[in-house]
């Protein structure tokens, strides 16, 4: 018997344009993204004695001697997942690293236990998701990978419907990148179809974002009187900004 349910939409899979009907599921993650604030909060309902403001202090700690034990080239076990130092990228012979081919990120197990709780879990399927605007997939060039894993500085391919940035030149239309605090614009936009957008990366900072894009477009005239937000499930992670700084002098704007 499944104790929780996840609600999934079927999507185009943009990898297989050639094969009809083939689908990949979307979890439907909308207001359910949870940061540390959300979890201190959690802890103080939950009956802690502990003051909100010393148990986030704890939890940010945590985060930050992980991410610097990471850096270090320590692997890290939670009660939740394993993460493992990786290099993307093959060798032709014993030669310094290339930073065009080879890439520092990590591998994330889910523990024992985990799979355990994931074994609860059931699909609920809304449906098929045709037409109306969406973002179905984000490619980093970099790497060629479609995990979340992203690359400051580099380029990456946004695949969906009805995501063009039109009117392009319009004062808050775009696609952007946010970390919960800090919004970071991603420019120039090197395509931007309706199914299709190639944008290059500032030099991001370690950490997780969510990807949306604000835009007025239609597919025909008149374009929307309201600005309409297209947000991507899928969170995007960094765990270098070492890349090449090609891209973005476009620094964070504050929310």
């Amino acid at each position: 018997m499944k104790k929780f349910f996840w609600k999934a939409w079927l999507r185009e899979n943009h990898l297989t344009k050639e094969v009809d009907n083939d689908f990949i599921a979307e979890v439907s993650t909308v207001g359910k993204t949870l940061r540390n604030v959300d979890v201190a909060r959690l802890f103080v309902e939950s009956g802690s004695e502990i003051q909100f403001e010393t148990l986030l202090d704890v939890i940010d700690r945590t985060d930050r001697i992980r991410r610097e034990k990471l850096q270090e080239g320590y692997s890290v076990q939670t009660g939740i997942c394993h993460l493992s130092p990786r290099i993307i990228g093959s060798w032709l012979g014993a030669t310094a690293a290339d930073t065009s081919k080879h890439k520092i990120t990590l591998s994330i197990t889910p523990t024992a236990e985990m799979r355990v709780a994931l074994a609860e879990v059931g699909i609920e399927v809304l449906g098929i998701r045709e037409g109306g605007e969406y973002i179905g997939l984000v490619t980093d060039v970099t790497s060629g990978q479609t995990d979340g894993n992203v690359t400051p500085g580099g380029q990456i391919v946004i695949a969906g419907q009805r995501i063009k940035i039109d009117p392009v030149d319009e004062e808050g239309l775009g696609v952007f990148l946010t970390d919960g605090t800090k919004e970071y614009p991603i420019k120039p936009l090197a395509v931007n179809h309706p199914k299709e957008i190639i944008a290059v990366l500032p030099q991001l900072p370690v950490g997780t974002y969510s990807l949306y894009i604000h835009t007025r477009y239609t597919g025909s005239t008149p374009h929307l009187k309201e600005v309409r937000r297209i947000d991507y499930a899928t969170p995007l992670t960094v765990t270098d900004n070492s890349g090449d700084s090609g891209g973005g002098d476009d620094g964070p704007v504050e929310d």
